[in-house]
C-alpha cells in the first residue's frame, strides 16, 4: 500500500488544527487535497495557503454527522477527480468531566462526531476504493484511546472505539489493497481546546495547559502521520512519552499499572474535582 501514488487526499476537519497541518504537508508533495469542515472562513485561509503547492484543492462544507453531506462530499471528488486516493478521517472533538457528572447527551455527542462521523464516511468511501482497486484510511484517534486517563471517560472511551474499529477495518479490507492506519498522538500544541464540552470549567483550563506543554506542533505530528502512510503502518505514535506508556500497559502486570496510573494522576484528579 505504500507504493501507490497519493495524489488526491480528503482531510476531514482540514480548516485547522492538525487536519490544516495535513492538508499542508499533503500539498507540499503536489497533491491534490480537498477539506471537508463546517468553518468555510478557516477553509479559505487553508485553501489560499496551499494553491501554490498543491496540484489542486476543492473545499467541501461539510458537517460529519449529517449523511447527506457525507454523501456530497463524494460526489463532488467522483465530478471533480474520478475518485480519491486517500481518506484522512481526522474531524473531532474533546469532552471532560466525572463519570457521575458528564451527561449522556455530551457522550451522544462525542460519540456522534468522534466516531459516527469517521464511520460514515468510512462506509460511504470504501466501495469507492473498492471500484478503484486501491486506497487507504488514516484514522485519527488519540494517545487516550490506548492509555486512559481520569475525568475524561467519553473521550478515552471513543478514541478507544476508533482504535478498535481501525484494527477490525485493517483486517477486513486487506485483500481489497485498501491500507489503514490509526495515528495516536499525545497532547500537542494545537486549537482543540476550543472544542472541549464539559460543564467543569476546570476541566477547559487543565486540557488548555496540558495543549500548550505539549512536545511537539501539528506540523511534526502531520510529519509523523504522513511517513507512516508511506511505509504502510497501521499504528503510529509520535510522541515518546506515549509510546512508553503503551509499553508500561502491555508488559506490567495490572495491578503494577493501575497504582502507577493513580499515583500519576493524582493531581488532575483533584483539578478535576475541585468544582464539585
Amino acid at each position: 500500500m505504500s507504493q501507490f501514488k497519493q495524489e488526491r487526499v480528503l482531510i476531514t476537519g482540514g480548516a485547522s488544527g492538525l487536519g490544516r497541518a495535513l492538508a499542508e504537508h499533503w500539498a507540499q508533495t503536489g497533491a491534490k487535497v480537498c477539506i471537508a469542515d463546517l468553518n468555510a472562513e478557516r477553509a479559505d485561509d487553508v485553501l489560499a495557503a496551499i494553491k501554490p503547492l498543491a496540484a489542486d484543492v476543492i473545499f467541501c462544507q461539510c458537517d460529519i454527522t449529517n449523511q447527506d453531506h457525507v454523501e456530497a462530499v463524494r460526489d463532488t471528488l467522483l465530478k471533480e477527480w474520478g475518485g480519491v486516493d486517500v481518506v484522512v478521517n481526522n474531524a473531532g472533538v474533546a469532552t471532560g468531566g466525572a463519570v457521575a457528572d458528564e451527561p449522556m447527551e455530551q457522550w451522544q455527542w462525542v460519540f456522534d462526531i468522534n466516531l459516527f462521523g469517521l464511520v460514515r464516511f468510512t462506509k460511504v468511501f470504501t466501495p469507492i476504493f473498492k471500484q478503484q482497486g486501491r486506497g487507504y484510511f488514516l484514522n485519527v484517534a488519540s494517545q487516550a484511546g490506548l492509555t486512559a486517563m481520569p475525568m475524561m471517560g467519553s473521550y478515552c472511551a471513543v478514541k478507544a472505539a476508533v482504535v478498535s474499529f481501525s484494527e477490525s477495518m485493517r483486517l477486513e479490507l486487506v485483500d481489497d489493497n485498501i491500507g489503514v492506519s490509526v495515528l495516536c498522538p499525545a497532547f500537542f500544541r494545537t486549537n482543540l481546546h476550543e472544542s472541549v464540552r464539559s460543564d467543569n470549567p476546570v476541566m477547559h483550563s487543565v486540557v488548555n495547559k496540558l495543549l500548550e506543554r505539549g512536545s511537539m506542533t501539528a506540523q511534526q505530528v502531520a510529519e509523523i502521520a504522513y511517513e507512516g502512510v508511506q511505509n504502510g503502518k497501521f499504528m503510529i505514535q509520535t510522541h515518546k512519552e506515549g509510546k512508553q506508556a503503551t509499553r508500561l500497559r502491555r508488559w506490567l502486570p495490572e495491578s503494577w499499572y493501575l497504582r502507577m496510573m493513580e499515583k500519576e494522576t493524582v493531581k488532575f484528579r483533584k483539578k478535576g474535582k475541585s468544582t464539585q
